[in-house]
């Protein structure tokens, strides 16, 4: 997929030298997503520049809401705002770098570790939000909502239809009754930092943030973690039996999204991989 706009070193030298020169300094390129580019700043900063105009909202929503909260594991606040100029059409950030190891790249039994801070991050942040809060039509919405495009993965080929039944079973369960709550939204283990001692030393990418069922958040229950890890991070969360199932029923979903990309890399499938044979052992 073609980007809206190519994003170099050059180009972002020159919006931080025109928006904010205090904080000038040497880039490093560090990523170039499908939405967006992510430059180290000096030893302390990041900058956040999107490629195309769907990423531009996300931006937006991470610009508004990420400073509004008080959470026990660092997030990646914008620290500045950058705006849109007649050179570069879109909202950009500046933000803290964060440090540590994407947990991806670990091994699963290890992160049992931070089961428990994962889940004092999520009841944190899982609080009532206001009513102007970013809709997404696909993260903490009714698990039936998802239907089809489960539909069209299972037709993929690319995930187990087997695991249909399981599908079916789980997007019937009860929808949440109480108020919309704060959502991530994608909490899977690319998004995820670890320091050196094994704790979580950060949660990254609010792109999907959005209210509503806090199940979809569980889903990292069966993303990130394997049995033991997962019961020791429900023990640390106050949720009904539902909730927890539709949190599996998130993992599936979104387990089965990743395997049926065929442009997703090797991290990103195993991580697919990892959920649906995890989905399969327990709720």
């Amino acid at each position: 997929m073609e980007a809206d706009i190519a994003v170099d070193a050059a180009l972002v030298h020159t919006l931080i030298r025109d928006q904010h020169p205090d904080l000038d300094g040497p880039l490093t390129p560090v990523a170039m997503g499908w939405d967006n580019a992510i430059f180290r700043l000096g030893p302390d900063l990041a900058v956040r520049v999107p490629r195309r105009r769907v990423a531009a909202a996300l931006i937006t929503h991470e610009q508004r809401w990420l400073p509004t909260f008080a959470l026990p594991v660092p997030i990646p606040a914008p620290v500045r705002a950058g705006a849109a100029t007649e050179y570069y059409p879109y909202p950009w950030s500046i933000t803290p770098w964060l440090t540590g190891t994407v947990v991806a790249a670990l091994p699963v039994p290890p992160r049992r570790s931070f089961a428990a801070q994962l889940a004092a991050f999520l009841t944190t942040l899982h609080r009532p939000a206001p009513v102007d809060a970013p809709a997404n039509p696909v993260r903490g919405v009714p698990l039936s909502t998802r239907d089809a495009a489960m539909a069209d993965r299972f037709a993929s080929g690319r995930v187990p239809l087997d695991l249909r039944p399981l599908w079916k079973e789980l997007a019937a369960v009860p929808f949440w009754a109480g108020p919309p709550l704060w959502v991530h939204g994608d909490l899977h283990p690319a998004n995820l930092l670890a320091g050196a001692d094994g704790s979580l030393s950060a949660v990254l990418d609010f792109g999907d943030l959005t209210a509503g069922d806090p199940a979809t958040d569980l889903a990292a229950a069966w993303l990130v973690f394997d049995g033991p890890a997962r019961a020791v991070f429900r023990a640390g969360l106050d949720v009904d039996d539902d909730t927890w199932q539709r949190g599996r029923g998130w993992a599936l979903n979104i387990g089965a999204a990743i395997a049926a990309d065929v442009s997703g890399t090797a991290e990103m499938h195993a991580i697919g991989a990892h959920a649906l044979a995890q989905v399969r052992l327990d709720g």
